[in-house]
This record gives structure tokens, C-alpha cells and sequence, in this order.
């Protein structure tokens, strides 16, 4: 019975990496119609009334402290997806899906900074590879990084702070009130950047419903939930590896469906990119044999 709890565990992840793959997608098409605060906006809007509903009962007897932790944490989320959202506008759903990914490999040095701990050998090598990853698939022929992989990765940085700062937090407080504060903050913040750089709307066009639909439902609100039950049944490692599969998903679903060209460069940072967070998450030890069995 473990071990059906323990599969269905690890496929139900796999469904949040697919959903997070295609996610890149739909907002790509997306931002065909819509600018990118005002997508985030009615994407975190969506996913907060829905959570808050669920959320109902627990949400009258809300603390100062839950609400300042889910401040802070909303602050890094808009962060990252502010930045991963206005950067797909300059660079293709395939790379900022693995430069995205380099969140896992920053999250250790993270934690050195606030707890002293010094990451080990894996993280280092995660974290050059990473780099190295990151150049191949960014760089111009005058070697300057692309404007949209730059922001892509501030993007990566913001979401391995808010990565930090839930396991900050997270001890502390009820995690369905922080979730509901984190994305209202997030949606709060997505209007306001909206209202000041962005023209303002008359209309949401037809072809904008369904993509915001579905990044607020099942982009933000259905994968984390997911995310968070699923990891009650299976371990940390087989977590990182099929999470990190979201990347790839992207990279599928951007060739197949956005048509963006595939080529050995490309294949060649993708590579070194999942790696990186392989070795960096993991250790390799899904490499090793257990004897025992």
C-alpha cells in the first residue's frame, strides 16, 4: 500500500512538472493579448479567491505573524514571476524553462548566507555547471547575455528566495494561510506595476480567458496543492528529479507547439542546465544501487 502511495506520489508530480512545462507555453501565446503584469495580476487573483475559498474557516483566525510571513514570501513570488514573465517577451519558452530551473542549484549558497552552512561538492559542481549552462544557451556571438535570459535569470534568483523563505516561515506558521497571503500579496503587487507601466484595459480579449483560466487554476493554485500532498508520500530526491523535469516539458511543448527552432547549442545547455540541478538536488544517489533489495 506504500508503495501504490509512493507511485501515485511520484506520477502526480509528474503531472505538476507537465502543467509548470506548459506553463511557458500558454503564457507565451498569452502575452500575445495581454501585457505581462496584467496576466500575472488575474493570475494570482484567480488562484487567491479560489485557495482563500477553500481556505475559508482557517482565515478568520489569521495572526499578525502568518500575515507578515505571507508578505514576504507573496514579495519574492511576484519577484520571480514578474521578472520570468515580462522576460519571455525577449527570449523563447525552451531556454527560460532550464534557466529557470538554476533556482535549485542557487537555493544552497541561499542558505549558507543565513545559516553559515557551506554548501558541498555536489553544489559546487551544480552551480559551475549551471553557469556554464546558462552561457551556452544566453549568449550573443559578442558574448553580452540576452535581455530576456538576464531577466530570466533575476527570475531564477527571486524564486530560489522565496524557495528560502517558506522554509524560513513554513515551521511557523499554518501553510494554507501563508499560501492564500503569499499569492493575495502577489496579486496585489501584479495590479499596482499593472495600473503604473502598463496601458490600461478596456476589454479582455477572447483569446486571453482561457490561458489566464488556466494558469491561475491549474498553473498556480491545483500544482502547488498538488505539490504539497504528494510530498507526504515520497522522498526528497525523487521530488527534485521530477520536478526538475519541468524544464524539459517546457523545451517539448515550446518545439512542438511554438515551433522554436531545436539546435545543438540549445541541446547542449539544456543538458548541462539539468545536470547542474541533478547533481546539485540529488546528489546522484538515485544512481546508486540498494543492495538490501
Amino acid at each position: 500500500m506504500g508503495n501504490k502511495k509512493a507511485l501515485y506520489a511520484d506520477l502526480s508530480l509528474l503531472l505538476v512538472a507537465i502543467i509548470w512545462g506548459s506553463g511557458f507555453v500558454v503564457t507565451k501565446n498569452a502575452l500575445d493579448n495581454m501585457t505581462p503584469y496584467y496576466i500575472l495580476a488575474f493570475r494570482f487573483l484567480i488562484s487567491t479567491v479560489l485557495l482563500g475559498l477553500i481556505s475559508f474557516k482557517k482565515l478568520k483566525s489569521i495572526t499578525k505573524k502568518e500575515l507578515k510571513a505571507g508578505m514576504i514570501i507573496g514579495l519574492f513570488l511576484f519577484f520571480g514571476f514578474a521578472t520570468q514573465t515580462v522576460g519571455l517577451k525577449y527570449t523563447t519558452a525552451g531556454k527560460q524553462g532550464f534557466i529557470t530551473a538554476t533556482n535549485v542549484v542557487i537555493v544552497p549558497f541561499m542558505y549558507w548566507i543565513l545559516t553559515k552552512k557551506r554548501p558541498d561538492v555536489f553544489e559546487f559542481f551544480g552551480a559551475i555547471l549551471c553557469f556554464i549552462g546558462i552561457g551556452i544557451l544566453s549568449l550573443d556571438t559578442n558574448l553580452t547575455i540576452g535581455y530576456g535570459e538576464f531577466l530570466t535569470f533575476l527570475c531564477a534568483i527571486g524564486f530560489a528566495a522565496h524557495i528560502v523563505s517558506v522554509g524560513y516561515f513554513a515551521k511557523e506558521v499554518d501553510p494554507y494561510l501563508i499560501s492564500v497571503v503569499q499569492l493575495g500579496t502577489a496579486a496585489i503587487l501584479s495590479f499596482i506595476f499593472a495600473f503604473l507601466f502598463e496601458p490600461r484595459i478596456i476589454q479582455i480579449s477572447s483569446a486571453s480567458v482561457l490561458p489566464i483560466l488556466y494558469l491561475g487554476i491549474f498553473g498556480t493554485m491545483v500544482a502547488f496543492l498538488i505539490q504539497n500532498i504528494a510530498q507526504n508520500y515520497t522522498t526528497s530526491t525523487h521530488t527534485a528529479i521530477i520536478l526538475s523535469m519541468e524544464a524539459v516539458f517546457g523545451s517539448i511543448f515550446s518545439l512542438i507547439f511554438l515551433k522554436e527552432e531545436f539546435t545543438i547549442r540549445f541541446l547542449i545547455g539544456c543538458l548541462a542546465i539539468f545536470i547542474s540541478v541533478l547533481a546539485s538536488e540529488t546528489k546522484f544517489k538515485f544512481l546508486k544501487t540498494d543492495n538490501a533489495n
